[in-house]
């Protein structure tokens, strides 16, 4: 319950859910039944967008301009910085529905030029529906690898893996989803076994190489304190450099 409540909180999280289930609905009541047969292409194709948002735009270096910093610190900086806050876990709603709408328009276009017949349905089955199924799935397994709650070993996997993102090495582990970690293995951004017994964390690592007190970062806490219930305790821990704390 405690994992639904969290959930049912952010904004982003809800409005996705009413779209999946909604185009979800739609190919049941309306769709051809061969529509089916595209939503795992979707759960593909969402594996590999979770892996290039998280590794190639949010982990972009940090915008030299506040306004672009305060940007990438609301998307994921921010969440690299106080890790544990829940209004923090989850993908801003102004970067889900712009790339929600995108993928659709071009899984759509792409099967107009084609020449596929009903290019919507196939549009429908693989990005609202397979695509923004597994959407929620990374959401749900992301937010329980912050938490500190009973874990199931698919769970305890992923918090393993998601931690030395967090705590280890940054530039690392950038899937979050069960499954995800082919393509980090494919793309050499995992860590191996062997590697992680001698690996020391990265400098400032909370805060993706940048000085725990650079200005940016200074402005955009005092910015978004109240957005994300952030203590003035809690801004001068992290002007510090955090804690090791790992949940």
């Amino acid at each position: 319950m405690t994992r639904l409540r969290i959930l049912a909180q952010h904004r982003c999280v809800v409005i996705m859910a009413v779209i999946c289930a909604g185009s979800f609905g739609a190919l049941a009541l309306f769709g051809p039944w061969w529509a089916w047969l595209l939503v795992p292409l979707g759960v593909a194709a969402q594996l590999l967008n979770e892996y290039n948002l998280h590794r190639h735009v949010f982990h972009l270096s940090p915008p030299r301009r506040q306004w672009a910093f305060d940007l990438l610190y609301q998307a994921h900086y921010g969440h690299h910085d106080f890790p544990t806050n829940h209004a923090l876990f989850f993908v801003p709603i102004w970067v889900a529905l712009p790339m929600l709408a995108g993928n659709f328009a071009l899984v759509w276009a792409v099967a107009w030029v084609f020449g596929a017949a009903q290019p919507f349905w196939i549009a429908l089955a693989i990005v609202p529906a397979g695509g923004v199924a597994m959407f929620l799935v990374y959401e749900w397994f992301h937010m329980t690898a912050h938490l500190t709650l009973p874990k199931s070993a698919v769970s305890r996997r992923v918090t393993r893996l998601h931690n030395q993102h967090h705590f280890r090495d940054f530039s690392k582990w950038f899937h979050v989803s069960p499954g995800g970690e082919i393509i980090d293995r494919a793309m050499g951004t995992e860590i191996d076994k062997e590697t992680l017994k001698q690996q020391q964390r990265q400098t400032f690592i909370r805060t993706l190489g940048m000085r725990p007190d650079d200005p940016r970062l200074v402005a955009a806490r005092q910015r978004f304190a109240s957005k994300y219930g952030l203590s003035a305790a809690e801004i001068a821990v992290a002007a510090r450099g955090g804690s090791d704390v790992t949940s």
